[in-house]
């Protein structure tokens, strides 16, 4: 049907759109549940109290996979040989974020949550000085109101 000799592309779907604000945004959304988590009071509502947990919980979850999931894809998809030649720690930063994100899943540390960020936020350096764009330090504008790296655009 379609005559072609040779097609290439750089990952599943060429769509060349990448972006580390979906893993910060994870990684935001584990260090909200995890104040949640920390906060709650069992009250006189016990039932509430169970319900709101699970569900505080399972969110931490999810954001956690969600989080190394879009950094995987980046990663895997995203960076090349040369990339890693002008950034020799990108491999290191990936693991950590592999490894962060596991432990946020596996406790309700604040801290662990943090160094998570923290770690997503220097894979954004690395990704935007790949692209050519120049990066700034904001407040995330919602809870937890943490710092995130942005794209100058």
């Amino acid at each position: 049907m379609f005559k072609l000799d040779t097609v290439k592309a750089h990952c599943d779907v060429p769509c060349g759109i990448y972006d580390t604000s979906a893993a910060q945004i994870a990684a935001l959304s584990v260090i909200r549940m995890v104040d949640l988590i920390n906060a709650a009071e069992k009250g006189d509502d016990e039932a509430a109290y169970l319900n709101n947990m699970a569900r505080y919980i399972a969110v931490k979850e999810q954001e956690a996979v969600k989080c190394k999931e879009e950094i995987r894809i980046i990663w895997g998809d995203f960076i090349k040989p040369n990339h890693v030649e002008e950034h020799k720690d990108v491999h290191t930063i990936t693991h950590n974020i592999m490894m962060l994100a596991g432990a946020a899943k596996q406790h309700t540390s604040r801290d662990k949550a943090m160094e998570l960020l923290a770690e997503v936020n220097k894979f954004a350096e690395i990704f935007w000085a790949i692209k050519g764009v120049e990066t700034k330090v904001v407040k995330a504008p919602y809870m937890p109101g943490e710092d995130v790296v942005n794209p100058v655009l």
